[in-house]
């Protein structure tokens, strides 16, 4: 049972990481015939930092250090987790813009179908919760 606070953290960070995700693909498809827009996406939210605080595990994310070469054919050095350039893109336009609106779409379809999963796993937890305390639903 100490593990639960964990898993209910992780459940909400994800849910936040989601939600901002739908957001910055809002913004996308409302830039969709901007010139020169690029399309946006938002990063993995660290779960390492969850684990840390159960029993002192530590988990780094790997640390990518570019080479001048990398910088040369136009690498940019990775930040934290918040708004990144997409890097699944399947077209871009000739003014430079690369929203399409079928990849908007697509994920568009994931985040709800992960949203819908971590709900489920939050319904499955609370339901567990309850019947430790003995406040289950009977039937």
């Amino acid at each position: 049972m100490s593990d639960m606070p964990s898993i209910l953290s992780a459940i909400q960070l994800r849910m936040q990481n989601l939600s901002q995700r739908q957001q910055v693909i809002a913004q996308n498809l409302a830039n969709s015939e901007t010139p020169g827009y690029k399309s946006r996406d938002v990063s993995e939210p660290n779960f390492g930092d969850l684990l840390q605080g159960a029993g002192g595990v530590s988990v780094a994310r790997p640390r990518v250090e570019l080479t001048g070469a990398m910088k040369n054919l136009g690498a940019t050095q990775p930040v934290g987790s918040g708004l990144v350039l997409d890097k699944d893109v399947s077209e871009t336009k000739p003014d430079g813009n690369n929203v399409t609106l079928e990849d908007q779409l697509l994920k568009m379809g994931k985040v709800q179908a992960d949203f819908t999963a971590m709900t489920n796993i939050y319904r499955k937890q609370m339901l567990l919760l309850k019947t430790a305390v003995g406040k289950g639903s009977s039937g």
